[in-house]
Order: structure tokens, then sequence, then C-alpha cells
């Protein structure tokens, strides 16, 4: 309890008001002294609900508070309420607190279960045997019986099934890693906290896919550092990585093919940022990498893709800001993406509150924690599958968040399979694969059991350097060696191998003990946690005397750490992991290969290493004498040594790179294929205003627009409930006639529509004013008009307007501010949904009672995924039938006029009772249901669209559509804007922000953000302008600023 003063204060005043001394010791060890000395002062008036046996405020506290409920807010009562004199009203306000928690965590989990509930509800059918995920016929990654069955073969064996099946195959996958420092060779492991086993991992992972029959490219994305105090190979925009030295993996080369390490530039250019400070540059670096691959895409369709573009077969993220990023290029791609978390931000942040040392913000200040909590809960959103180390990950970690639940998961999986509906529910597919190695390089020593250890290398060969800076630590350096590979961190458990090796004379006279705990100069100098670790370490050598029998040297280099693994190899000894909690435990696998059992913790990641490959011991990471026990255990029977020996070697094989490939393929290769349904002729910008497209496709697009975007007064005014679900059924059925149309007559006809007038531009300027009154929006666009004028009148200057309004609520505006439609290129609207281009023949048009607009239906196929449709709106309007039975009121009713088919529009009439958008996000999260909510900008428009559209995204669309270059696009926002405002403000786009009283202040419903705009926004972005006011000076002088206007 070292370092939770607030908890230990709060005991002591448990103790003081008595009655639960006996709960206390045995929940916290001690203290009954205390408690009985002050039994006898009780207030009786102090007892309250304590003296009904109902509530123990103390084994409460003990028992759930301390273990993982921590506010912030609680924190700060209580500081105020240990400062009181008075025992008694101490000790009242104390039962009260308690209370208090017990309250929240209860609410908590009662909402929780209920959507769930809810969730379940909605499914027609019982859980059945399938849904279960017992007697299905495909083994789950969660049951233990599939790592006991697994195929044992050899590597050489799977790569070169994997090579006859897909030798035709020219694959292209994208992995995104973009914080540390990255390149194929010298890495520089442990330079920091962001260049560690992720940087390994991810580079190795690059090389192995890339030697890979089937891949013919495989592309690295990460930031590209051109910093002083870094080394000039990490500004290199592209570097080529070497590929595996294996006649096993050779197959034909091309031009373009292998795997890449690419260098996308973003943030700041001179300076190496942590991770945590990379966020507000995520939609930078997401532009940048988009850029890539949409070029490189085509680089590739020349070269094996006949002319066609060759998309990437997935898009793979690692860490969450990866993540993050991985999911709006899927997004925007209509690629299939998969995620590594390798840590995860709701673990830590458990793991760092349970220590006491921070609250709840002061952790989000330090690692901007619940930015990447939220990342994480969009990659289950995006996801297809999850990629984890273990079991333990999945069931312990992923289950800690809103948007898994490993019931649900198997109970969704199993009515797919059976056809039955999920009512718009959707759950990523969780796969535990381990980490591969590249074991090529490494050849055991042979050992003879009844004599010396073999030595297969040249006896003239000198012994490695680092063996003679470990030898000199013992006195006797022939006994076997226990080796122990780890930092200096309380989590390591350091201090408990050495007392149990301390403390275990026969071990101790049969073993020597090797500490490898990362390098040092001064202990004074390091961090205080490693210091207090290593300070720990040194006095048990001491107080247990174990001089001559512990090595700890200063330094080694990461080249030296097989030759450590030899030497323990050598004298026949042993490794140990004794961490409290190791997620995977890479270096267990590095020790088998070299030929060393092991004893390891049982939390975590080396469960599933030992069920494989059966090479040690288990052992409880709390319990010094079981640890010694398993160590003596094995350094002592010489039999049960080699056994796990041998074990160790023949099994590794399934930790190896082609191992780990082929399961990786061959889980990517059942996910359907996804990417950019359409055709685009290389002269699309050609295409005049008289061409048209065929009569059938027109007529569908006609009809599609005729329902979407009718203005009959009469209709609209005496619509009910049953004229609209028919009517948004009817407009379902329209359109996917016409995607069906689109697909059979596409080529030739796609190009033919008469909307891209964007292809000829050559700056665009969009419009995405929300902060402000419609009679100034208005004179906003006026004005950037007469702003840009000349260059309007060249038509050099596109104009497109983003807003959350639906389609028919802006040709009101614009047509009652005496604005054309067609003096715009294409309308972004509900939040980024749908999307529109101007009509500019009366042909298209049924009636004068029709919106003179067409809308893009390829847009709704990039945009649908994971899309809930009626089953999502059947569940917010019975959310929002809830919250309006609680507060008494209508606070929040269903707009159908200004829903379409993926958006579900509300309007809110009471802002102050609304709910904000995380706790939204949060109910559909827990019943599975994957979606995008957001608030405009005066609380009043409540919008659901598909989880990865947005108005930033369908800028991107326009990218990759029509070829409008990102960075040749100028963004106008005002101070404050919708939910999505952030989203519009980073990129590689111009942004002009208007500033002045005209802006109205953000509704309240916005204030109750997970995050701070500072954290995921850089104001201080080369590209970025603020304006006072919106005069057309003003205005010209920014879009002068930025060359998209003449001086």
């Amino acid at each position: 309890m070292a370092g939770n003063d607030w908890i230990n204060s709060y005991l002591e005043a448990i103790l003081d008001a008595g009655g639960a001394a006996g709960e206390i010791s045995a929940a916290a060890g001690g203290g009954s002294g205390v408690a009985g000395a002050s039994g006898e002062k009780r207030d009786k008036s102090s007892l309250m609900l304590r003296e009904r046996g109902r509530f123990s405020p103390a084994r409460y506290f003990v028992e759930e508070v301390i273990s993982g409920f921590d506010e912030t807010d609680l924190y700060k009562t209580w500081v105020r309420t240990s400062a009181m004199r008075s025992p008694q009203e101490r000790n009242t306000r104390l039962e009260n607190m308690s209370w208090r928690i017990w309250n929240l965590a209860r609410k908590k989990k009662q909402e929780r279960e209920e959507a769930r509930q809810y969730a379940a509800a909605d499914f027609s059918e019982d859980l059945s045997e399938g849904e279960k995920g017992e007697n299905s016929n495909e083994p789950s990654i969660h049951d233990e019986r599939t790592m006991t069955r697994m195929p044992r073969i050899g590597s050489t064996d799977a790569i070169e099934a994997w090579a006859s099946q897909h030798k035709d195959k020219k694959l292209y996958i994208v992995l995104i890693s973009i914080h540390g420092l990255i390149r194929g060779e010298n890495m520089e492991l442990g330079r920091d906290s962001d260049t560690g086993g992720q940087v390994k991992y991810v580079v190795e992972l690059a090389r192995a896919l890339g030697s890979t029959p089937g891949i013919y490219r495989v592309d690295l994305l990460t930031r590209q550092i051109s910093a002083p105090d870094v080394d000039w190979s990490y500004g290199e925009p592209t570097e080529m990585l070497s590929p595996i030295c294996s006649e096993n993996f050779g197959h034909e080369m091309g031009e373009s093919s292998g795997a890449y390490i690419v260098r996308i530039p973003f943030g700041p250019r001179d300076k190496y940022i942590p991770k945590e400070h990379l966020w507000p540059y995520i939609q930078e670096f997401v532009d940048g990498a988009l850029v890539h691959i949409v070029q490189m895409s085509k680089v590739l369709g020349e070269q094996v893709g006949s002319g066609q573009p060759v998309w990437p077969v997935v898009i793979h993220g690692h860490y969450a800001d990866a993540g993050d990023s991985a999911a709006l290029l899927s997004g925007a791609l209509n690629v299939p993406m998969v995620f590594t978390g390798h840590s995860l931000g709701r673990d830590k942040l458990e793991q760092i509150l349970k220590q006491g040392r921070q609250t709840r913000d002061e952790i989000n200040a330090t690692y901007k924690i619940m930015r990447r909590i939220e990342a994480e809960e969009l990659c289950l959103d995006a996801s297809e599958i999850i990629i984890t180390s273990t079991r333990q990950e999945i069931e312990q970690q992923w289950g800690l968040y809103d948007g898994f639940d490993l019931t649900m998961a198997r109970k969704l999986r199993a009515r797919i399979k059976r056809g039955v509906s999920c009512f718009g529910r959707y759950m990523p597919r969780m796969i535990a694969i381990p980490p591969g190695m590249e074991f090529s390089h490494i050849a055991p020593h042979d050992v003879d059991l009844d004599g010396e250890a073999g030595n297969e290398d040249d006896s003239a060969s000198p012994d490695p350097p680092i063996w003679a800076d470990i030898m000199r630590f013992f006195s006797n350096p022939r006994k076997p060696m226990i080796l122990a590979l780890a930092r200096p961190d309380p989590k390591k458990n350091i201090t408990t191998l050495i007392k149990a090796f301390g403390e275990h004379r026969e071990l101790r006279n049969l073993a020597n003990l090797t500490l490898i705990m990362g390098n040092r100069d001064v202990i004074d100098e390091m961090s205080s946690t490693n210091a207090a670790v290593l300070t720990s370490v040194l006095k048990l050598i001491d107080k247990y005397d174990l001089y001559g029998q512990v090595a700890y040297p200063k330094h080694h280099k990461q080249s030296e750490v097989p030759d450590i693994y030899r030497l323990a190899a050598r004298t026949k000894g042993v490794f140990i992991n004794c961490a409290f909690i190791e997620p995977f435990g890479l270096t267990l696998i590095e020790a088998a290969a070299y030929g060393l059992p092991m004893v390891a913790t049982r939390n975590g990641g080396p469960v599933d290493i030992h069920r494989v490959l059966d090479n040690g011991i288990l052992v409880d990471p709390h319990n010094q004498n079981e640890i010694a026990e398993a160590l003596y255990k094995l350094v002592s029977d010489k039999h049960l040594w080699a056994q796990c020996r041998q074990n160790g070697l023949k099994n590794i094989h399934q930790f190896s790179w082609p191992e780990h490939c082929k399961n990786y393929l061959s889980r990517v290769g059942t996910l359907k294929p996804r990417h950019p349904r359409w055709q685009k002729s290389n002269d699309a910008t050609e295409i005049s205003e008289a061409d048209s497209p065929e009569d059938s496709l027109r007529d569908v697009h006609d009809i599609s627009l005729n329902l979407k975007l009718s203005l009959d007064s009469e209709k609209s005014g005496s619509k009910e409930g049953n004229s609209n679900i028919v009517r948004r059924h009817l407009e379902d059925a329209v359109q996917k006639l016409s995607i069906s149309v689109s697909a059979s007559s596409v080529e030739g006809l796609s190009e033919n529509v008469r909307w891209p007038s964007l292809c000829g531009r050559k700056h665009i300027i969009v419009i995405a004013v929300d902060s402000v009154q419609d009679a100034d929006f208005v004179q906003i666009i006026k004005n950037i008009f007469e702003a840009s004028s000349y260059r309007r009148l060249s038509c050099s200057v596109g104009f497109v307007l983003s807003t959350s309004k639906s389609i028919s609520e802006i040709h009101a505006l614009l047509i009652s501010g005496g604005i054309e439609t067609s003096d715009f290129d294409a309308f972004i609207c509900n939040s980024g949904s749908d999307l529109c281009y101007p009509s500019s023949s009366s042909e298209d048009m049924l009636s004068p009672a029709e919106l003179p607009f067409m809308i893009d239906l390829d847009y709704h196929t990039q945009i649908e995924y994971r899309w809930g449709g009626e089953g999502l709106r059947k569940t917010l309007i019975r959310w929002a039938a809830e919250k309006n039975s609680e507060s008494g009121q209508n606070v929040i009713v269903e707009d159908e006029e200004s829903s379409s088919t993926y958006c579900i529009s509300f309007k809110v009439t009471n802002t102050e009772a609304a709910s904000p958008v995380k706790e939204i996000r949060r109910t559909m999260r827990i019943q599975a249901l994957r979606c995008h909510v957001l608030y405009s900008h005066d609380g009043s428009k409540l919008n659901v669209i598909p989880v990865l559209a947005s108005r930033s995204q369908a800028l991107r669309y326009l990218y990759i559509r029509w070829g409008v270059e990102l960075s040749n696009m100028t963004v106008v926002v005002g101070e404050s804007g919708d939910t999505d405002y952030e989203s519009l403000l980073g990129g590689v786009h111009k942004t002009i922000i208007l500033k002045g009283s005209f802006n109205a202040v953000p509704n309240q419903v916005h204030a109750a953000r997970s995050y701070s705009l500072q954290d995921v926004v850089s104001f201080e972005k080369p590209g970025l302008a603020s304006v006072e006011g919106y005069g057309p000076d003003n205005l010209k002088s920014a879009l002068q600023k930025f060359g998209i206007l003449k001086d």
C-alpha cells in the first residue's frame, strides 16, 4: 500500500470507526491493535446502516474499491474528509462516501448488463448449442483443445503447402506502426520506451510476409523523422527490407515487389516526439498514407494487375495510434482492417490506478490515455480481425472494452454461420497468433548428459566477450546457470526471484544466478522506479551473502543476447520469467530455441507457450518457495532437464515466422474482399457536359433521387409513420437496384455521368462553418465567392458545402439566400453520410417539386461497412423512448424527414437532459452496434451514421474517386463546430478558422468529452490560418496566403 496515502488514511479512519476490525485484518493483513484501541471510542451516532448489518464500508472498500475503482472527484472528497477534526463527522462522511462509490459501481454494472440483455432480447431464437461455441465444426481459439491439437508439421512443410496453393496470387499488404524509431538493420531497441519489442516485431513481420509466396508487396508505413538527435536513416522516404535468406521463401521478384519501410512525413519535421504527443497529427498521417497507397496501387496495377489498381488485401494497424489511422484508411479505401494492440490502454489505466500514485486526470495528462482508449474502441468497431498473442489477452484485457464481449461474439458468429439475422450487430473476430521468430541462424549446443557440454564450434575460436563479463562474478562458473533477462521493473518480480534463490540452500549449492537487467552507468541517474529495484537487488544480494553466486553485469549489447542464451544452455541451465503477469513472453521462446528449459509465471502468455512447447514448469509468481522448488527440480534432475530441452527444440518451429505467416494469411484469406467499387477511365476530366449515361442507369438514379429529395409540401405535411417506413424500404430497394445496374453497366458508363466537375479544379474550398446562424452562414458563402471571384470565373476553384443538414435543408437555405446550387461542385450532407452533386440539366427532374441534385451511390458503397440499418434504428428509438420516460418529457425525437438510408436523425428538444456522445456511443457498442454519433453545434440535432463515415472521410473519397488532391483543399470552419470538428482541423489540407463574436458558443452537450481538443488537434500546423470576421478582404488575404489566389 506504499504510496497510497489517501487509501491508508481511509483504512485508518474505518478502523477508528470500529465494528469491522476482523474484516479489515483479514483483507489488509493487520491493524487489529488499532481497531481494538479505538473500538471503545466508537460513536453510536455514526453507525448508520452498519448497526443494522446491511453494509460494511470496510469490507466494500478493501474488496472492491482498492482492487479496481477510482474516481478523481471521490479522491478530492476524501482529501476534504480526512482534514476534518471531528471523528464523528469524519466517520459519517466516510460511510456516505462508501455508499457513493458503491452506487456508482453498481450503476455502471447495471447499465452494461441491461445493454447486453437488450441485445440478447433482439435475437428471436434461444442460444443454441452452436452459439455456445461448444459444437462448432471450426475450432475456436478460445477452446483449450485447439492449442493442444495443433498439427506437428515443420515450417518448411507449412510454407511449401502455402506456396503451392497461392503461387499465382499477387497480394499487396499494408502494415502501419507510426511511433518509435523503425529501420531494417541495427535497430536501436531499448533506446526509449517507444522503440522496443513492437519495432522488432513489425519489421520482422514485414520481412517475413514479403518473402512469402503469393505476397507481391508489403509496405510498413511509419513516420519520417529528420531530427538532429536521431540517425539520418530515419529520414529516408523508403527502405527496402532484405529478404529472409532461405530458398524456401524464394519466389519470383518483380520491379516493385518485396517488403519496404515507407516513411510518411507528418507532425513536426525536425522533432522526434513520443507517441503520447502524436495524436494531433494522425489525420495528417492518414492523408499522406492514403496518397501513397493510391499511387502504389496504380503502379502495381500496371505491373501485375492488367492495368487495374491492385488495392491492399488488408490494412493492419499496430498499437492504438496506428489502429486509429488504419481504421480511417480502411474506411476511405473500403479495404478490410486487421489490428494488433500489443498493449491496451484500459489495462494500463487499471494498473496505474491500482498503484495509487496518480489520479485519473494526472494519468490522462501524462499518457493521453482516454484518447488511446477511444482509438482502441474504434479499432473494435472497424476491424474484421483482432490479432492477439495469447488467449489471456482476449479473455481478460479485451473484455474490459465496451465494444467486445466474448459470449456475444460467439453467439453472433454462430448466427452468421447459420444464416440467421444478427439485427445489425457485429463483433470482430479475435485470433491468437503468437509472434514469430527467425531460427535459421540458431545452432543449439550439443550436450552430454553424463559429462561436459558438447561444443560443435571450432575449439580455437575465442569465447564471446560477454561470457567473461558474466563469469567473473562466479566463484564456480561451471555450475548450471539460472538466467533471468528482464528490465529492473517492479512488475518483473526480480526481488522475489532473489529471495527464492537466497533462501533455498540446496539450490544455491547447485546453481548460479545471472540477472541481465538492461544497461546502466550510475544507478542514481536512472529513473526512480528502476533505481529502486536495482537498489533492492543489491541489498538482497548482500543480505543473503550471494557474492560469487549472482552475476549482474552493467552493460550488454542487443547482439550479445544470443551468446548469453548459449552460455546458459552450455552450463545446462534454466531460463526463468517470474513476472507478476507477462502479456506474451518472447524471451521464453528465444531461450527455448537455444535449448533452455523454462520456469515461468502462470499469469498470461507463458501458459500458451508452455501448452505448445511443454518445456518447463509454470509457477505462482507470488510464491517464492514454489519458484525455488521448480528451479531446483530442473537443475537437479538431468533427465527431466533433457526432456524439457528436447520438447522445446522439437516444437519451437510453431513459433517461427513461416508458421506465423501461414496462420496469418489463412485468416486474412477468409475475409470478404473489399475495395473501391468503380472503374475510372484515364480521361475522366475530359467528359463533356453533353454526355449522358445509359437510359436504364439514369432512370434508376432519377427514381432514387425523386424518392430522396422530394419537396412536395402537401405530402410532407401529411406523412404518417407508416408512410415513412414504406418510403425508407422503397428507397433501399431502389438503391440496391441502382447498384446492381451500375455493376452490370459499369464498363464505359460509370464515368459518363455529368457530375464530376471537380476533376478540372486546381483548388477546392470546403465551407464547413457550423458555429453561426443561418444568416451569417449565407453571408459567409457569398463573401467567399466574392473573395475568389477571379479564380471562380476561370473555373480553377471549386466549392464544396459540408454540413450536418440534410440535402433538402441545404436547398432551402441556399434558395432563401439567393445562392444557386450550381455554384457548388458537391454537397457533403447529413454529417458525411450523403454526398450529392448539383444537376445541371432539367432533364434529371421529373417534376418542379424535385431537387436539382444527383446522389453519389458509389459513396454509399464506401461507407456502408457494418451499418446496422433497421436493427440500429429500432435500438436507437427504444433508447430514445427510455430517455424520454426517465426525464418525463420528449427530450429526443426521431426526425424522419431529415433521416436517410445511412443517417438516422433525431431532434433534441432539451439539450440539458440529452445524453453526451460518449454515453450514446458506449450504449451502442455494448450492444455490438457500430456507428458514428454526432451532435450539431447547437445540440438541436443528433445524427447517427456509419462508423467510418464523416465529413473528413468524404473529402478523402473525393480524392480517391475524382482525383482531387487533398493538399489542394482549403477547409473553412468556425471557432467551434459539430462533434466531428476536430477531424476537419487536421490533415494535409489548409484550414481557415473564422473568429469573432458571430460564432455561437457550442452547446453544453459537447462539454462532456472523453479528452480535450488540445490532445488531438495542433493549432500550430503550417497550413492553418485564423481570420477575424468573415469580410471578403480578410478571406481573400487568407486564400492568398495559401497560394489559392494571386496577390
